[in-house]
């Protein structure tokens, strides 16, 4: 069986990337990342995820974006915004500088070292916030650059890069993970839970995420905050 690196996060997208190349037939490895964000409890999310998909090894690999901060994810000076707060248009203050370019690169470099040449990662251009590091374009950038700049890829061995939510609504996707045993009341989507995991209900994290279920006339099993 082929074998595959997922990046994971904790949150919805991700565990629903993970149980989609399960369903793929790869057998996975996982991979998440300590970045200096406000929280840790996606982190927590993210490992019971991997036991429930039963990854080969699922690494939690520690990087601080904080050091640079720019983002209301990373810089504890800048307030994550109320959905109703987000610009119609334009990159929010969630953005985290050059992220996923950063957490490919590092499951790029597992990734040769393991022999793996399938890499999975949970953007979406449908239902997301602006992010340009989440863009179609951007994914085929760095595959160019992936098998450019490893020795894997100059050998012939390319990677791939699996984007299969990039086209799907975030109501599409919740539809997907469900059917392939997802259990969503594990995953942690708000950029501001507490400590105890319950996400904030007003970010625009969680608004897709409360519109996603509603639309598919679903019940919202996400854990809020007491208002």
């Amino acid at each position: 069986m082929t074998s595959a690196l997922v990046l994971l996060s904790g949150g919805l997208d991700s565990a629903t990337t993970l149980a989609m190349a399960r369903a793929a037939g790869f057998e996975c490895y996982a991979i998440s990342f300590a970045y200096g964000q406000r929280h840790h409890v996606e982190l927590e999310a993210a490992k019971a995820i991997a036991r429930n998909f039963s990854v080969i090894e699922h690494r939690v690999v520690p990087i601080d974006l904080s050091s640079f901060g720019g983002s209301a994810l990373t810089d504890n000076a800048i307030d994550v915004p109320d959905a109703c707060e987000q610009p119609a248009d334009g990159i929010p203050v969630t953005y985290v500088p050059a992220r996923n370019t950063v957490f490919l690169s590092l499951a790029l470099a597992w990734s040769e070292v393991l022999g793996v040449r399938d890499i999975f990662i949970g953007v979406t251009a449908v239902d997301y916030s602006g992010y340009p590091d989440c863009r179609p374009e951007f994914i085929r950038a760095f595959i160019t650059m992936a098998n450019l700049a490893t020795r894997a890829g100059v050998e012939g061995d390319e990677f791939t890069i699996h984007t299969p939510l990039i086209d799907l609504s975030k109501a599409d996707i919740i539809e997907r993970g469900l059917s392939l045993g997802v259990d969503y009341r594990q995953t942690v989507s708000c950029y501001q839970p507490n400590d105890q995991g319950e996400a904030c209900g007003r970010c625009d994290s969680c608004r897709l995420r409360r519109e996603g279920f509603a639309q598919i006339s679903v019940a919202d099993p996400t854990r809020y905050a007491p208002a």
